[in-house]
């Protein structure tokens, strides 16, 4: 990640802490707003007999994530950082695979979107043990609330194809 200002705080947190946190937040963010994007696409562009169904889930799934792309950024501002959320920023630096663009059937965008929940779900696990190994205990319990929310999304969705009628 680019170096980005720090500001001023009385936040007990050491300068050490805080710079680690800001790193891990900041990637995270760039991960998480990927993932946004992702999922807006799928909403955008399933197609079939469960259109509606997922169209409206996947609306809701990328509202909810926005909420988390906003918590993750004021976090970073909270200790002194620089929140890098624009488009060009999570382009730049997600780890997420790319989304494939030529899939519209309803169960690959599923499939896709399940993918790509568990591989950031992942990702904000390792990121509670980085917090957590760095002294920060709010930025960990950040990526609790992240996790769990990921994991109840994730089974939201992989509901729609775990079926063995």
């Amino acid at each position: 990640m680019s170096k980005h200002p720090k500001f001023p705080t009385q936040n007990d947190l050491s300068s050490e802490v805080r710079e680690k946190a800001v790193t891990l937040l900041n990637q995270q963010l760039a991960d998480i707003s990927d993932l946004f994007t992702q999922i807006k696409q799928a909403h955008w562009n399933v197609k079939g007999p469960s259109f509606i169904a997922l169209h409206e889930l996947f609306d809701e799934v990328a509202g909810e994530i926005l909420e988390l792309v906003d918590e993750i950024a004021e976090r970073t501002v909270q200790l002194g950082g620089v929140a890098l959320g624009t488009a060009r920023q999570a382009a730049k630096y997600s780890r997420l695979p790319e989304y494939p663009l030529e899939i519209l059937a309803g169960e690959d965008h599923v499939k896709a979107l399940s993918s790509v929940l568990a591989t950031y779900g992942k990702s904000a696990r390792k990121a509670i043990d980085s917090a957590t190994e760095f002294g920060d205990a709010d930025t960990a319990d950040l990526f609790t609330q992240v996790s769990r929310v990921i994991d109840k999304r994730l089974w939201m969705i992989e509901a729609h194809v775990q079926s063995k009628d």
